[in-house]
């Protein structure tokens, strides 16, 4: 992990020029070429009306966020895989801190309230598969002031 300089002879560190890993981009849904830049225009996933309002390309380097027309069809492959993960993780969850039994309604009242998270997170899923989506095929590059993004 990258640490501020010690000595103030050094470039000045400051949070807009540190770039998050891998996984924080994603999270955050930054661009994967500089991990650094929005990739939607409103950073709230629960605003529905501006839920797929993406910026045309990265307001930091210029990537562009739509390599083709048609191009984030894919994310519903990424999304189900998502989905499928977190009702397996919520289902062990459940399993290990709560238990299963044949004589109670334990496992009706997992379904209800994995069906509810997973209507509540549909909206932060939605965007999580775009990005990663879109990080399957725009790789990372350290050196992305020095570079120019090849338009696509």
């Amino acid at each position: 992990m990258n640490n501020p300089p010690d000595n103030e002879s050094n470039t000045t560190y400051t949070e807009s020029t540190k770039s998050t890993g891998f996984f924080g981009s994603l999270l955050k849904q930054k661009c994967p070429h500089c991990r650094q830049g929005n990739m939607f225009k409103d950073e709230n996933p629960y605003h529905l009306k501006n839920l797929f309002a993406m910026n045309e390309k990265c307001p930091v380097c210029g990537q562009k966020t739509e390599l083709e027309p048609g191009f984030y069809y894919g994310t519903a492959y990424v999304s189900y895989a998502l989905t499928v993960a977190f009702s397996a993780a919520t289902f062990v969850a459940w399993w290990v801190l709560i238990g299963l039994s044949a004589h109670d309604n334990r496992i009706f009242w997992w379904m209800g309230i994995n069906g509810v998270l997973m209507i509540l997170l549909q909206p932060y899923f939605i965007r999580l598969s775009r990005s990663l989506w879109l990080s399957f095929f725009v790789s990372y590059d350290g050196q992305w002031r020095e570079d120019k993004v090849v338009a696509g």
